[in-house]
This record gives C-alpha cells, sequence and structure tokens, in this order.
C-alpha cells in the first residue's frame, strides 16, 4: 500500500514539474514572414498639437507623477518627433531628459506605442535594434485625435510601467 502511495505521489510530482517546464517555455518568435492585409500603424498625420495644449498634457503628467511621488521627465513632440513642451520635476533622473524626449519622438515618427519595440525585442524580434532612432522601452504613447496623429508624449525616470503609466495619464487627454 506504502508503495503504491509513493507512486502516486512522484507520478503526481512529475507531472507538475513536468506541466511548470512546459509553462516556462518560450512563446514562438512572430511569423514576420506573413503578409497583413492591411498596412499596420497606418495612422493618417493630422496638424500639430500646440504649444498650450502640449504644456496642459505634460502639467496632467506631471500632477499624477507628483500624486504617485515619482520624479519624471515628460516631454511632447509634434508629428515628426519635434520638442514642443517639456519639464524635469525636481529630482527627476538626469540621464531621463533625453530618454523622455527619444520616447516621444519614437512614438510619433514610428506612429505607434513605444511598448511594442520592448515587446518585439522581448519577443526575439532582434532587426528592431536596427531601426534607426527607435527606443524600444515603454513610456511613449502617440496622441491621436480624430483618427490623426498630432504628437506623441514620452515619460522617463522610473521603471518602464511607471513610464508609461505617467504618459499614458497625459495621453488621456487626447486619447479618449
Amino acid at each position: 500500500m506504502q508503495i503504491r502511495n509513493l507512486a502516486g505521489i512522484v507520478f503526481g510530482a512529475a507531472v507538475l514539474i513536468a506541466g511548470a517546464a512546459q509553462a516556462q517555455q518560450p512563446a514562438a518568435p512572430p511569423n514576420l514572414d506573413a503578409i497583413p492585409d492591411q498596412m499596420p500603424f497606418n495612422i493618417p498625420y493630422g496638424m500639430s498639437i500646440g504649444a498650450e495644449r502640449a504644456e496642459q498634457l505634460v502639467q496632467a503628467a506631471v500632477a499624477e507623477a507628483k500624486k504617485r511621488g515619482w520624479p519624471m521627465n515628460v516631454s511632447v513632440v509634434d508629428p515628426g518627433g519635434n520638442l514642443i513642451a517639456f519639464e524635469r520635476m525636481d529630482g527627476a533622473q538626469l540621464a531621463s531628459i533625453d530618454i523622455a524626449q527619444h520616447k516621444a519622438r519614437t512614438a510619433a515618427r514610428f506612429r505607434r506605442e513605444t511598448k511594442l519595440f520592448e515587446a518585439a525585442v522581448q519577443n526575439g524580434v532582434n532587426y528592431i535594434v536596427t531601426l534607426d532612432d527607435v527606443i524600444a522601452s515603454r513610456g511613449g504613447i502617440p496622441l491621436v485625435e480624430g483618427g490623426k496623429l498630432i504628437g506623441a508624449i514620452g515619460c522617463s525616470g522610473g521603471t518602464g510601467s511607471q513610464d508609461e503609466v505617467i504618459a499614458k495619464a497625459g495621453a488621456a487627454l487626447v486619447n479618449k
């Protein structure tokens, strides 16, 4: 009877270990030869967000960062990636000044969230690192109004997920 119980325990442990090993298998990389029916990220360009509105987005992002106690750098750019508004909060990391602007520029020029580049690199799509002027780190969000790209917001100073939360707080004034 004890041998049967021991065999049952060993079998159960083997099933659990095999299941855990299978769960840890990385996902298959995307098929880069697949041809989509429509062009992805084909958001048409619109008129640039103005300086006053860009400043409102920066202030909304800064207010969220202050509420959470996260010193951040926040930038807003036009559809071409040119800086319109920027704020470095007291105590925000100096290296993140350029990173916040880079995230906004990437989101605008490539018309997609920088989180998608991060995910692509993590999933083994390594050609992403060969693209010119890309940052593969979340925290850059395109600003789309009336179906047209009017700019982008980028935040840096915390972890990628913190940067993304703050960028989305500013982007929420446009992306509804």
